[in-house]
């Protein structure tokens, strides 16, 4: 009975809240004071309008009007702007938008998400030089919306996290798993979204930690090595323990070793076999490193060109310097510009480099015709890549005096300008003759 007086007592309490309907109790004064500032802020007259805006929004209830909400956001904005002289005034605006934002959230929870992100960006904005509140707010903002954030939101929880590491405010520890939430955050919405701001705000994020000096070896070493025992099979841990071990030049640690290996048994990625090409490089392992690169390129994104051309010329560029193999070096050289013809100037100073070095049989002409295709590219390069033309130029200047003598041209009855097809090194082009008297 006394469990049922009290559920009655509360509800007749509550009738007059309820009663007071969207306005409040004093509805009157509500709507006289939103029409006054409405009608003010539709005329852009945003200073005017701000006097009438606070008593609508100390006599309205939040419910009345979420576009009071929203204008008030852009009232206060616009004080603060003129406010930034004046450290104290400027905080109690800062402190009053940010406050909005959790307003409208609480009351239009159906825009809370939005209403999250747009208290961290204000936060970004206007909280910049206070790094541990903004450390602080954005940390239980993502808690809250996770990958639903804007990107800057998650580069500058990343930034923040750094500068709290600085000043000695949290350990290393705390930054790596700042940044394998954010990473993972970021992974899920560069996978559902095609918004390329995503994929920038993984790579800032990514460099933020590597230039921060936080992803030591050692560091990182000592963060993976028990979660690696742990874990030995979680796919998504060892991803990121390839990746940052890689982007840290940590690959000569046993830890990389184990975790890439571990990672191609589960789940061969790009990303994965090109950490192993990495390793196998490094070890000198020639045929081993450039079969992983062959294979990191096949498993690439087929829209992801930009990756494929670069991972294309640096194959190019191994099976030369690395595997002496000239006639797969150049058929990997010319994919790259078949790809993305801001490589020409580079894939075509590397071929005639190529052509260059082939020692080749045959007569006088035959054994000095790879000179002439050396120069064809080389004219190439310089005239497709200014960067590379000093270089370009001044290889085939060498190049050109090897050309053939004309007499000896002559005896084998080849004349200067006409056509000629050489064969060298499991090679062949077309070029022209050209001799030297």
């Amino acid at each position: 009975m006394k469990k049922f007086a009290l559920i009655l007592l509360t509800l007749v309490l509550a009738v007059p809240a309820f009663s007071q309907g969207r306005f409040g109790k004093d509805s009157a004064e509500c709507t006289k004071y939103l029409s006054y500032y409405q009608e003010l802020y539709k005329q852009r007259n945003i200073a005017e309008a701000a006097p009438f805006w606070r008593k609508a929004f100390s006599l309205c209830p939040p419910t009345a009007s979420q576009n009071m909400i929203i204008n008030g956001q852009s009232i206060i904005r616009y004080e603060i702007a003129k406010n930034q002289k004046n450290p104290a005034r400027y905080k109690e605006l800062v402190d009053t938008l940010l406050m909005l934002n959790d307003v409208r959230a609480e009351y239009f929870p159906k825009y809370a998400v939005k209403s999250k992100d747009n208290k961290a960006i204000d936060l970004i904005n206007y909280c910049g030089a206070d790094y541990e509140r903004q450390y602080t707010l954005l940390t239980k903002i993502l808690e809250e919306i996770k990958g639903e954030a804007s990107p800057v939101v998650f580069v500058k929880q990343m930034q923040s996290s750094v500068e709290m590491y600085q000043n000695q405010k949290i350990d290393a520890e705390a930054v790596m798993n700042n940044y394998t939430t954010i990473s993972g955050y970021l992974d899920d919405k560069i996978a559902s979204s095609n918004d390329p701001k995503y994929r920038d705000a993984k790579r800032d994020v990514e460099t933020i930690l590597i230039e921060s000096g936080v992803a030591s070896c050692d560091n990182l070493v000592a963060l993976y090595t028990p979660r690696f025992e742990a874990n030995p099979n979680d796919e998504a841990l060892l991803a990121n323990m390839v990746k940052m071990l890689s982007k840290s030049e940590c690959m000569n640690t046993d830890l990389f070793l184990k975790s890439i290996v571990a990672l191609n048994e589960i789940n061969p990625t790009a990303s994965s076999v090109y950490g192993l090409y990495r390793l196998y490089s490094s070890r000198d392992e020639n045929t081993k490193a450039a079969e992983a690169l062959e294979r990191a390129i096949s498993l690439l994104n087929p829209d992801d060109v930009a990756t494929k051309a670069e991972y294309t010329f640096e194959l190019a560029t191994y099976y030369f310097k690395k595997c002496g193999k000239a006639a797969p070096a150049v058929a990997k050289a010319k994919e790259v510009v078949e790809m993305d013809e801001s490589y020409k100037g580079k894939a075509y100073l590397l071929i005639g480099t190529i052509w260059g070095g082939q020692k080749c049989g045959g007569d006088e002409v035959n054994s000095r015709a790879n000179f002439w295709v050396a120069v064809d590219y080389l004219q190439r390069a310089a005239a497709a890549d200014p960067t590379v033309a000093d270089d370009a130029n001044s290889l085939a200047a060498q190049y050109r005096r090897y050309f053939p003598k004309t007499e000896d041209a002559f005896f084998l009855d080849i004349t200067d300008g006409s056509a000629y097809t050489v064969n060298c090194g499991g090679m062949s082009e077309r070029t022209t003759v050209r001799t030297n008297k």
